[in-house]
């Protein structure tokens, strides 16, 4: 199975909307939502998506199990198919509130909060986690982190191949300086075969995603996708190994911009300003011709509420 990672600012209903244009298969997350902000906040504006973006996933945040609890099932009532629980993010917000990459600290913690959920609701619960966090990353510390939290019947990992340093670096610097660790996710499969684990981390390719599969379950891709959507379709297109004539991705992403239109003409509708809603198109193209043009006409033109200005830039490809 192939997924796209939740990203905070990225991974909005528009962008999910989308992807799911382009591909069918691939499953999609939401945003990181915290328990507090749906138990407190306006839960529709929080939760709320279109149903042609299910098969879709909530990933909340939090430490408390009674408020992950009422959140996760909030979340199931809404349509989500899954609910994830963040133990990977290192930002100092994040951390202030005791939740994501600290939390892999205090597995037992974890394990409290996914038993919870799980008691809670009557879908998959998942947790997506780092290979370590700060000097805790030693290959016995995750298993144990693992065996604790799989105890409450969670069978399901998603492990960012990197660890995290919850102090000194940003949290795209933790993206990007603690080197990927593949065979530390490779060796978590080999030695827990009867748990699904996907690895995330790094992903950049339709290559990157064959090679993983042959060693995981799974793999998430996180910006890769985003910068280039039509990523999607190519690792589809070569996972089920479809020998598509010339031009298939300049048209699939021709094709996939115009049924997009209807719905940035029904979101100008109920009153969604238009740069919201084409910023996950700036990708499109990517690597074609009339790609840079595309991305200029766009940009200048985001502040309008026309969506004529979209017509306008495939012209210009």
């Amino acid at each position: 199975m192939i997924s796209v990672a939740p990203m905070m600012d990225y991974t909005d209903r528009h962008f999910r909307y989308l992807a799911r244009l382009i591909s069918r298969e691939v499953l999609l997350y939401s945003e990181m939502v915290t328990s507090d902000a749906i138990l407190r906040g306006k839960q529709q504006k929080l939760l709320g998506f279109n149903i042609e973006e299910s098969p879709l996933v909530l990933q909340l945040g939090g430490s408390d199990p009674e408020k992950l609890k009422q959140a996760a099932k909030i979340g199931e009532n809404y349509g989500y198919s899954e609910i994830n629980l963040n133990v990977g993010c290192p930002s100092d917000r994040v951390q202030s509130g005791r939740f994501g990459a600290c939390l892999m600290k205090e597995p037992e913690l974890v394990a409290e909060c996914v038993a919870a959920m799980r008691a809670a609701v009557n879908i998959p619960v998942t947790v997506k986690t780092r290979t370590g966090v700060d000097d805790l990353d030693s290959y016995e510390y995750l298993c144990r982190f693992i065996e604790i939290v799989r105890a409450t019947g969670c069978n399901s990992f998603i492990i960012h191949a990197r660890k995290a340093w919850l102090k000194g670096l940003s949290p795209r610097e933790n993206r990007e300086i603690p080197p990927l660790c593949y065979e530390t996710v490779y060796r978590l499969k080999r030695d827990y075969p009867e748990l699904e684990i996907a690895l995330n981390g790094g992903v950049k390719t339709a290559a990157d995603v064959e090679m993983h599969l042959k060693q995981v379950d799974s793999v998430m891709i996180g910006r890769a996708a985003y910068a280039n959507p039509m990523l999607l379709a190519e690792i589809e297109r070569q996972l089920n190994k479809n020998s598509e004539e010339a031009h298939f991705y300049e048209r699939k992403a021709k094709n996939t911009v115009i049924a997009y239109l209807a719905y940035i003409e029904r979101e100008l509708g109920r009153g969604e300003r238009l740069r919201g809603l084409i910023k996950p198109l700036l990708g499109m193209f990517q690597g074609q011709a009339g790609a840079r043009l595309w991305r200029r006409h766009l940009s200048e033109n985001a502040g309008k509420s026309d969506v004529r200005i979209v017509e306008e830039a495939l012209n210009k490809l």
